[in-house]
């Protein structure tokens, strides 16, 4: 299966162009880096491949065709910042659920607690609410994982542990991941190719 976005343009009103004829692709089973300056367009790109924006120009296509606009996404964005993508009303035991009943084992592995699941999401450190963020991103319908930053808030131990996970189902699900992070370290280390967006996006 293949995620691509072909000419990608994108501005906020009155604004100068964020993105302009941008070109990415994505296999399954590839780790893919995205790197480029803040304010760029790197969080912008990861928000139209996965449909909560949509472009001014151009199209992201998945496996050649549009992107559903109902049931569950094959494209899954992880935020920085977990607390803007849940619920708060929500206890965590159906933020869970939302996408399907959630793997026990992969619970485990990222460290999630069962006794977190009736909580809200304000009950909950950073830490805490990212690990079911990337536990409910990790649907095995999902065919491509956005990691935008989705790590750099957490110590450096709790974020070995997610990515391990992350390069572990990736392997087993044949899932394609899309992985933006200022640490070169990290992207070198997980990727097997990256792209720089200065490079790619034409803005004027």
């Amino acid at each position: 299966m293949l995620l691509e976005a072909k000419q990608i343009g994108f501005r906020y009103e009155r604004d100068l162009w964020v993105l302009r004829g941008v070109d990415i692709s994505i296999q399954s089973g590839e780790i893919v880096g995205l790197v480029g300056p803040s304010g760029f367009g790197k969080s912008t790109l990861c928000r139209i491949l996965a449909g909560y924006e949509k472009p001014h120009e151009g199209q992201v296509l998945l496996h050649g065709a549009a992107l559903p606009t109902s049931g569950f996404h094959p494209v899954q964005l992880v935020f920085q910042h977990p607390e803007k993508a849940v619920n708060p009303r929500w206890r965590m035991s159906r933020t869970l659920a939302e996408g399907g009943a959630p793997d026990e084992s992969l619970l485990e592995q990222l460290g999630v607690q069962q006794e977190w699941l009736g909580r809200f999401p304000n009950e909950l450190s950073g830490g805490e609410l990212q690990r079911f963020c990337v536990a409910r991103a990790l649907n095995p319908q999902t065919r491509f994982l956005l990691a935008d930053e989705m790590t750099a808030m957490l110590d450096a131990i709790t974020q070995a542990q997610i990515w391990q996970v992350v390069k572990e189902v990736a392997r087993r699900e044949n899932m394609g991941v899309l992985v933006i992070s200022h640490e070169k370290n990290l992207i070198h280390r997980l990727c097997t190719r990256v792209v720089d967006l200065t490079i790619t996006n034409e803005k004027t």
